[in-house]
């Protein structure tokens, strides 16, 4: 079982309450389980949500944010709030400190970090679980574009499996727990190099 898990969302909160309630069931959820939260820090949209309901229910909660960033938004009292030089370092850190990775509802911002822990998951530089909460079917859109493009030839089936994707809040961790049992490396494709 892990023990941490970066959630990435947004920094609005969308048109619909529901992202910011699926986001706070997700907080009160992980601290029910023991688990430590590791997010982009802030208390602005969606992102403030899951990492309040945390605290609240007792959970360690690391908020990690670049300079330029923290000095523009509001912040709750955290367990740790880390100050980084830029996106790149936070983004570094985020990885480093977290087991698993959860995207819930969110902008472009929230695709970027998905697709990077993805990624690198994928090519071998992490052994990390990877999901995403499909509240009300935000992510549909997105997981069709992706079928699309993997039967066109560019992702391997393998690849878009590999992804767990849930509906709640309490089936997404199941299912990176029981992602985290499996063998974390089999889709590890980096090609050995050659000789010389």
């Amino acid at each position: 079982m892990f023990k941490s898990i970066c959630v990435f969302c947004g920094s609005s909160f969308g048109n619909s309450p529901r992202f910011a309630q699926a986001a706070a069931e997700f907080g009160r959820l992980l601290a029910r389980r023991g688990l430590n939260l590791v997010y982009g820090g802030g208390d602005v949209g969606t992102m403030g949500a899951p990492a309040r309901s945390a605290m609240e229910a007792g959970a360690h909660v690391t908020g990690i944010i670049p300079k330029r960033l923290n000095a523009l938004v509001e912040h709750l009292g955290l367990s740790e709030l880390v100050v980084v030089e830029d996106m790149h370092e936070r983004k570094a850190l985020m990885q480093e400190r977290s087991d698993a990775f959860a995207a819930l509802p969110g902008g472009i911002g929230t695709m970027e970090e998905l697709f990077e822990v993805w990624t690198w998951r994928y090519i071998g530089y992490h052994a990390k679980p990877v999901g995403i909460l499909n509240v009300g079917g935000f992510y549909d859109g997105l997981l069709g574009f992706l079928e699309s493009i993997s039967e066109s030839g560019f992702v391997d089936p393998r690849i878009l499996a590999d992804l767990c994707v849930e509906a709640s809040p309490e089936a997404l961790l199941d299912s990176l727990e029981k992602k985290t049992m499996e063998d974390p490396r089999r889709l590890n494709k980096v090609p050995e190099r050659s000789g010389g």
